[in-house]
């Protein structure tokens, strides 16, 4: 029910793209966008991680470039029965990642310096698990493909307002259909992606605590990356907003009209429906490291400020990968 339901909503997408062809071109502005929606599918089907990853400025590391993590990915797509993904690490302090890819073949889980250097081992593990649920899911591939429709809509919008002032083109909208236009068609884009996203994270963050076995790591991950998100800003995300549903929390700062684009449920409802996971499988609600509570460090007791990192003592800011 979950997959029919989203598959109405991109094709719901789909047709406010040509909607707005239509308001600009008429019929043949419709044909139009209809075209170039597909030919965007294709693109982005066989283009998807190249150009998220691109976006982002994500490396790509190995074993010997960052062993701890590698082999976490890999322990973890074994437990998942999934092919071992690509790893990347992005250059920026905002804790958060995302996956992406066409199929889980060709797939790819992407994580920021930000978050190896403030969560623990536990709290990266439920994360990564919960990237690669959407993996298994065939999540990234929708993601991908929404960004991409979402942002044509946006951009498409935008071009309104040069043909509604044509008194020659009567397919025009005119002035007042474009300003409408300009406001309605993004939002109405906006309000698809979060549908879409509502969907695909609680099932994403179900799955997730299952591959890990502890849904109150992935809880814990959540508080701490919701807290850090409105703090420290992700200025690659800020000037691509369309693709903000893809993290694992929206890694907008709210700060401007962008936040439109807030696509994410509430991290509070999805900590909660993992507490209640966590007592369902025979856990506790209340099992997240101790550090989580208390604000002491994420890492075998170290205490912050002394300059040292989770991952193999090495000194913040130097990371993982060399």
């Amino acid at each position: 029910m979950s997959y029919f339901k989203t598959a109405l909503l991109l094709a719901g997408l789909t047709a406010l793209f040509m909607g707005v062809g239509y308001l600009i071109g008429g019929a043949n502005g419709a044909l139009i966008a209809l075209l170039v929606a597909a030919a965007m599918n294709i693109f982005t089907y066989w283009n998807s991680d190249r150009m998220v990853l691109s976006m982002y400025g994500a490396q790509e590391v190995d074993e010997r470039s960052a062993p701890d993590l590698y082999r976490m990915v890999a322990e973890l797509a074994g437990r998942a029965s999934l092919p071992m993904p690509r790893v990347f690490i992005m250059d920026n302090p905002q804790p958060n990642a995302f996956a992406t890819g066409r199929n889980p073949e060709n797939a790819a889980v992407a994580v920021t310096t930000g978050l190896m250097n403030q969560l623990s081992r536990e709290e990266l593990a439920g994360v990564v698990a919960h990237e690669l649920a959407h993996i298994k899911n065939h999540d990234t591939l929708l993601m991908t493909i929404t960004a991409t429709i979402a942002g044509a809509i946006s951009m498409v919008a935008q071009f309104g307002m040069f043909f509604g002032g044509n008194r020659e083109n009567n397919n025009g909208p005119g002035l007042i259909g474009s300003l409408a236009l300009m406001i309605l068609a993004p939002l109405g884009a906006m309000l698809v992606q979060m549908a879409i996203s509502r969907t695909r994270e609680y099932a994403a963050d179900e799955m997730g605590a299952r591959i890990c076995g502890q849904p109150m790591w992935l809880a814990s991950a959540l508080g701490r990356i919701e807290a850090a998100a409105h703090q420290v800003p992700n200025y690659d995300a800020e000037r691509s907003p369309a693709t903000a549903h893809m993290f694992i929390i929206n890694p907008l700062s709210g700060q401007g009209m962008d936040n439109l684009f807030a696509t994410h449920p509430s991290t509070d409802n999805r900590i909660a429906a993992l507490q209640r996971l966590a007592v369902e499988i025979g856990g506790s609600a209340r099992s997240a490291p101790a550090f989580a509570r208390s604000g002491a460090a994420p890492w075998s007791g170290t205490p912050r400020g002394t300059g040292r990192s989770p991952w193999g003592g090495q000194p913040r800011g130097r990371g993982p990968w060399g």
